[in-house]
């Protein structure tokens, strides 16, 4: 390594032995082969207990070898859908995940479920072994993987709740989720965190249930008077979820928020958002009016292929606009992308 980078272990003799390492692996990352070295030998020098460097090294262990299955499938979407375990097979419930898993495979996509028995087996019942990722925990009481991906490659078994999380959000455009217990509103509440926050990208989030059910209308009644009301959330932040009770609807919400917007990405302090057409000139002072209020500084501007995104090779076939976005109102991010792809609540 020409440079070693700033995050270093404070040894020098320890950090030239490391830079040589990383010389034999020539990945073409080799700063951030460094850093996940040099924290390696600073855990041991800040005499980390065992049980913290067993939880330190199972963590990357379960997260490399999960990022080498999703690997071969990146260029294809994907979507999370969460539920019950204790879902029957003849509960109504069943078949709509399975119906929608079906519907959403026939569009190309995949089914990342948690690989155990209900709402999970019938998701990947729907999609089909080809079509479906099983992302399981080990647990002592359930069963952790689904008679359709016993010995699939694509089954990857978690230790921890917190590594296989990571993945279930990093891998997913979208996710839908249909009734459940603690873990399903955990996963719920947390998705809607994570992108209320921007620490997960913009993202489809549909709750699913059957008609006539309650649980979904039930849970956002309680949202909407004890949280919004309140003042807990903002009033826009109902509109990062959708709930609905039928399968085409879910489809679209999921299919529909990938019709134009294709992703985002920040570069030297502008959020790039890329599509496959950009706004014409009207539209894209229609935005403006509508949004300058996320807006920090400048406008909302078409942009040509930034430097970092050309030298990683990151979309550049895709159209551009880009602006300083005050990174706290990702509920309007949401409405300007429905914007993008020419939908309105």
């Amino acid at each position: 390594m020409e440079r070693l980078p700033r995050y270093r272990t404070g040894d020098k003799k320890i950090d030239r032995e490391i830079a040589e390492v990383v010389d034999h692996v020539a990945t073409g990352n080799d700063d951030l082969v460094f850093e996940l070295l040099a924290a390696a030998v600073r855990l041991a020098r800040d005499d980390a207990d065992r049980g913290d460097l067993k939880v330190a090294s199972a963590a990357l262990k379960e997260l490399r070898y999960a990022f080498s299955v999703f690997t071969p499938y990146r260029s294809q979407r994907k979507v999370a859908i969460f539920g019950s375990a204790r879902t029957q097979p003849d509960d109504p419930l069943y078949d709509q995940a399975r119906r929608l898993a079906a519907a959403l495979a026939a569009k190309e996509w995949m089914v990342i479920t948690g690989a155990g028995p209900g709402i999970m087996e019938a998701g990947i019942e729907g999609a089909g072994p080809d079509q479906s990722f099983g992302v399981s925990i080990r647990l002592p009481f359930e069963a952790t993987t689904s008679q359709f991906l016993a010995d699939d490659p694509k089954l990857v078994n978690f230790r921890y709740f917190f590594t296989r999380k990571v993945e279930f959000v990093k891998e997913s455009d979208g996710f839908v989720l249909l009734p459940g217990g603690f873990g399903t509103l955990d996963e719920a509440f947390e998705l809607l965190t994570l992108i209320q926050t921007g620490k997960a990208p913009a993202a489809p989030i549909v709750l699913l249930d059957v008609p006539g059910g309650t649980y979904w209308q039930s849970w956002r009644q309680f949202v909407e008077s004890e949280l919004a009301d309140r003042g807990y959330i903002e009033k826009d932040d109902l509109g990062l979820m959708r709930v609905t009770d039928d399968v085409a609807d879910a489809v679209d919400e999921i299919i529909g928020f990938y019709a134009n917007y294709h992703s985002q990405r920040y570069v030297e302090g502008q959020l790039v958002l890329r599509m496959q057409r950009a706004p014409d000139d009207a539209a894209l002072a229609a935005l403006n009016d509508e949004f300058a209020d996320i807006v920090v500084r400048g406008a909302i501007e078409q942009i040509d292929v930034t430097q970092p995104e050309r030298a990683g090779d990151d979309h550049v076939d895709l159209d551009r606009i880009a602006f300083r976005f005050d990174r706290r109102s990702h509920a309007r991010l949401r409405s300007l992308i429905d914007r993008l792809n020419d939908r309105r609540p």
